[in-house]
């Protein structure tokens, strides 16, 4: 269900942003969801990782780790990594967002 919210949420910015890449292969292992924006807009490329009972930061760290990003690293727009949990005890969210630095 978490992987659905993050996929409604793609409607309100579909104007800015071409359809989301689910199980994107990259670096070590599988994006969840990346977001490409389109062409004539200034958005920034997502790369989402979404977690169950794990922290968000521990997604980001996943994204870094497994170097997720590296597939887009030729995009010459910013790239933003996302990470987002659900803890199942509190029925809470967490969200961290981080700009992706691209290795030079």
């Amino acid at each position: 269900s978490l992987t659905c919210t993050v996929l409604m949420a793609y409607y309100s910015a579909k104007a800015y942003y071409m359809n989301p890449v689910m199980e994107l292969p990259s670096g070590k292992g599988y994006a969840d969801v990346v977001y490409l924006p389109k062409r004539d807009t200034a958005r920034p490329a997502l790369v989402v990782e979404l977690k169950w009972n794990k922290s968000a930061r521990g997604a980001i760290a996943q994204i870094k780790d497994r170097q997720y990003a590296s597939w887009i690293q030729g995009y010459t727009g910013d790239i933003l990594l996302v990470g987002i949990a659900y803890d199942k005890k509190s029925k809470e969210h967490a969200c961290a967002i981080e700009a992706w630095k691209k290795e030079e």
